[in-house]
């Protein structure tokens, strides 16, 4: 694999004029503010979606204001019909209508550990979901004397519950602490489950093999552990991992021009990062890294940015983006935005485009300054337009149509 060392000299130039952005400490926390929750029940779609225009280096992007009233939305799944499916990370998921209309919470959700960056995580829909109407989402899930872990689980959806609730995995052992849970899923069209997590805030466990935190973990899609997993008949290690050395993902998408998965991950201040994770690969957190503590010292176990037997970083910011969300666009002859990675920024406040030639990152482009909003997640949809949350007591699902031409 090609790596690409890219270390925020950014490709184009970028108005300075918001210089005042959310500090790295808080990059990669959820907001701990109380969720003031949307409406119980279902609330009247507006007759006119409000929107509005934006700068891009290509043109005007149309913002349009599909939904608001969410308490901390983490995640939005596109359902065929135009409609929507939300989690909220102190627990409900909700449908929303093409037209911007919200649901009352569906039954049927697992209660969650709804702590710090814990709750209910990311939501996508199954392979099959056209004929099953199922889909896989992930939480926190609470354990023993106050611990708790990653989790994901399947379920039948309905008008207004699920169903049919499977959890098919769990990150063992559970342990004590609010912070960095992940969590995404994809699927890599060849019957397995890509699951990513933080490792809980305890930098130790990312090296180790025995334990599941910190790691990216590739399963069978009904939850078993593939064959040809690369630590599979290892008694030393966890069968489920397919890499390691990771420090909080939230961001996971499969590349649909070359089947590869794509992982970006917070670093602590300074040192987000993007991987293209090989099965077996040692990653590096906490032993190299480009970031520094919050407190402004050094990692204690970090050697530098390099060691033998760690990979470098795909591509990495010196100052913390806080990445949440990743998605593809591509396929889109004639878009100005073809052949790009958008990923959310939590701490930069602003949605990333990084333009692609094939695998290799040729620039980028902070949008949607102008919101002032923290971006969780991002989705492009089958009608060549991206779909963005904002994570706030009042969040909001956006939709953003491309520059014309």
């Amino acid at each position: 694999m090609r790596h690409h060392l890219h270390c925020t000299a950014l490709a184009f130039a970028l108005s300075l004029s918001l210089a005042a952005c959310q500090a790295e400490q808080g990059a990669d926390q959820g907001s701990n503010a109380g969720a003031t929750g949307a409406a119980a029940s279902a609330t009247a779609a507006p007759k006119t979606l409000p929107t509005q225009n934006v700068a891009s280096q290509n043109g005007q992007v149309r913002v349009t204001e599909i939904a608001s009233g969410l308490s901390h939305p983490w995640s939005v799944a596109l359902l065929p019909d135009g409609s929507f499916l939300v989690t909220e990370r102190p627990g409900r998921m909700r449908r929303v209508s093409a037209d911007g209309a919200v649901s009352a919470p569906l039954g049927g959700v697992p209660e969650v550990w709804a702590q710090g960056q814990g709750g209910l995580l990311d939501v996508v829909l199954a392979p099959d979901f056209a004929s099953s109407k199922r889909i896989y989402f992930s939480y926190s899930e609470e354990g023993e004397n106050g611990t708790a872990g990653t989790a994901v689980a399947t379920a039948t959806l309905g008008d207004s519950a699920l169903s049919d609730v499977r959890r098919i995995y769990q990150q063992q052992p559970k342990l004590e602490g609010p912070n960095h849970f992940g969590s995404r899923i994809v699927f890599d069209g060849k019957g397995h489950v890509f699951i990513s997590q933080g490792e809980r805030n305890d930098r130790p466990t990312s090296q180790k093999l025995d334990m599941l935190q910190g790691k990216l973990v590739r399963l069978n899609l009904d939850g078993s552990v593939p064959s040809d997993n690369p630590y599979v008949g290892r008694k030393d290690a966890r069968p489920e991992i397919w890499s390691y050395g990771h420090r909080n993902m939230q961001s996971l998408a499969l590349d649909p021009r070359t089947g590869k998965v794509w992982e970006a991950e917070h670093g602590p201040r300074g040192g987000d990062e993007i991987n293209i994770p090989e099965p077996g690969k040692n990653y590096g957190w906490p032993i190299i890294t480009h970031g520094i503590n919050y407190s402004g010292m050094k990692i204690p176990e970090a050697v530098g940015t390099s060691a033998p037997g760690m990979e470098q970083p795909y591509h990495v910011w010196e100052k913390s983006p806080g990445l949440s969300g990743m998605a593809f666009y591509t396929g889109q002859a004639g878009s100005k935005w073809d052949n790009s990675l958008f990923l959310g920024a939590l701490a930069d406040s602003s949605l990333i485009r990084l333009s692609l030639d094939g695998d290799k990152i040729t620039g980028e482009e902070r949008l949607l300054k102008e919101l002032a909003s923290r971006i969780r997640d991002v989705r492009v949809g089958s009608d060549g337009k991206v779909y963005v949350l904002t994570d706030e007591d009042n969040g909001k699902l956006l939709r953003l149509d491309p520059p014309a031409g």
